[in-house]
């Protein structure tokens, strides 16, 4: 394949996700560079890379989040490329620009994409332009606790005070009525601020038993397909731990709508590269609503590429490179179902306590339609700075009952000793009547939770301290 642009790809990511680029460029005949905090100088990413270059200190401020770093390793490295994967500054539109304008390439959206889309409040009125359906709500940010009280009153109750930069179900709070909206909005708006650095809010109107679905896009600024969708209603606290495609409870009809909304709003922002475009589904009505855009590779896209055979990563570098998008519409078809989970370092039976420490011996399920991205291996560290995700699972089968099968299998098969792990979660989710007949919504999995405890395993995870959210959490 003709390298037009770079032959060099500096990967400004860790874990997982730096894992499965490193991968994707080399497929490709590049050369992988990858960047390390100094709690990441023996990680898997850097043992895989083509070459590596140290980036900082161990917190993610003074490392990962660090543009000038980033921008300085690229250049020590001779690289003419760099990914952002997910996370981090992979949806800040700044980083996006200084790449550009230090004269390498940022494999993804333009800013201006990444501005108008990944500001949620300008992403909506973007939708709406389009004509693509949006959840009832304000139609821009919110200036005062008076106006957000007359909007509510024209929505109805319940509704959502959302952080326009906010993301991975952060910065959201529920509002039954005008006394807790006025109580509300005021931190709501000091924690988007603390959390973002800036302030703005929006409302929407609370849908209480919502799926949360989000279709797959990719373009190259001039056409734009669609890989069809994910189901990712199972989450905790906002955050997705178990996605799968195709959704089990869409229609050919409403699949068709939904995918086609998508890629109405995909071009009418010129979109170039991957990026994901999220929904509320109401079962009951069947309507779906716009919500928010992720202009960056999604933590659940191998499900994904599991059901078409597209290998989103590469087409996100190939787009890079500088050639047109090569795949067709009528070119994707689903095959099957397939099913991700995602393996944090967390202890599910006391409450999801983080379990950083020292992975002592792991042994990856296999077999056939089974598929492990981890940053582990047998002796690695797991540290205590950034968000507890080891890998994720993810199965493929003809239907989704045979899905659920395999999973449960390669569940069974996953050993990871030294620390705890969020598998026998999923175990019990495997076999739960609810995720069987794929009766759940978003707010299912907590309330699940409370009256189904889970056991800690017998095995001994060296822990550390707790500590809040991280920067880079995937969403």
């Amino acid at each position: 394949m003709a390298q037009d642009r770079f032959d060099t790809v500096l990967v400004a990511n860790r874990g997982e996700i730096a894992v499965r680029i490193i991968r994707a460029a080399q497929d490709l005949g590049l050369r992988a560079v990858a960047v390390y905090s100094d709690a990441d100088a023996d990680s898997l990413a850097v043992r895989l890379a083509d070459a590596a270059v140290r980036i900082g200190p161990a917190h993610a401020s003074k490392s990962y989040l660090d543009g000038a770093a980033l921008l300085q390793a690229a250049r020590d490295s001779g690289a003419g490329a760099i990914h952002p994967g997910y996370g981090f500054l992979s949806e800040n539109a700044a980083f996006a620009e200084s790449v550009e304008q230090a004269g390498l390439v940022f494999v993804g959206p333009t800013p201006q994409a990444i501005r108008t889309m990944g500001d949620k409040a300008a992403a909506r009125a973007a939708a709406m332009a389009a004509g693509v359906p949006t959840v009832p709500g304000s139609a821009g940010e919110i200036a005062s606790a008076d106006e957000a009280v007359e909007v509510a009153l024209t929505m109805g109750w319940p509704v959502m005070i959302k952080a326009s930069a906010g993301g991975g179900g952060r910065g959201i709070r529920v509002a039954n009525d005008a006394t807790e909206l006025r109580q509300q909005l005021p931190q709501a708006i000091s924690e988007a601020t603390a959390a973002f650095g800036h302030g703005g809010v929006y409302l929407e109107r609370f849908i209480a038993r919502a799926r949360h679905i989000e279709v797959q896009i990719l373009g190259d600024g001039e056409r734009v397909i669609h890989c069809f969708e994910r189901e990712c209603s199972l989450q905790r606290r906002r955050q997705k731990v178990w996605e799968e495609a195709p959704s089990p409870v869409l229609n050919a009809a409403t699949r068709a709508a939904l995918c086609d909304s998508a890629l109405r709003l995909a071009r009418a922002v010129s979109y170039r590269g991957a990026g994901t475009l999220e929904y509320l589904f109401d079962e009951t009505t069947g309507e779906f609503f716009f919500i928010e855009m992720n202009t960056r590779i999604q933590v659940e896209h191998p499900v994904t590429e599991m059901v078409t055979g597209v290998d989103l990563v590469q087409e996100m570098i190939r787009i890079a490179l500088g050639h047109p998008l090569r795949l067709r519409q009528e070119d994707i078809a689903l095959n099957g179902a397939a099913i991700e989970v995602r393996i944090n370092a967390e202890n599910a039976a006391r409450n999801f306590f983080p379990s950083p420490g020292q992975v002592s011996a792991l042994r990856v399920p296999g077999g056939p339609g089974v598929r492990f991205d981890t940053l582990m291996f047998a002796g690695c560290s797991v540290p205590a700075y950034y968000d507890s995700l080891l890998g994720k699972l993810i199965v493929h089968a003809h239907d989704r009952p045979a899905a659920l099968r395999r999973l449960r299998r390669a569940l069974g098969e996953l050993q990871v000793e030294g620390v705890h792990t969020t598998a026998p979660l999923h175990l019990a989710l495997c076999t739960a009547p609810e995720v069987v007949a794929a009766q759940f919504h978003t707010g299912f999995l907590e309330p699940w939770l409370a009256s189904h405890p889970l056991t800690s395993p017998a095995q001994t995870a060296q822990t550390a301290p707790n500590s809040a959210a991280k920067p880079g959490d995937p969403a």
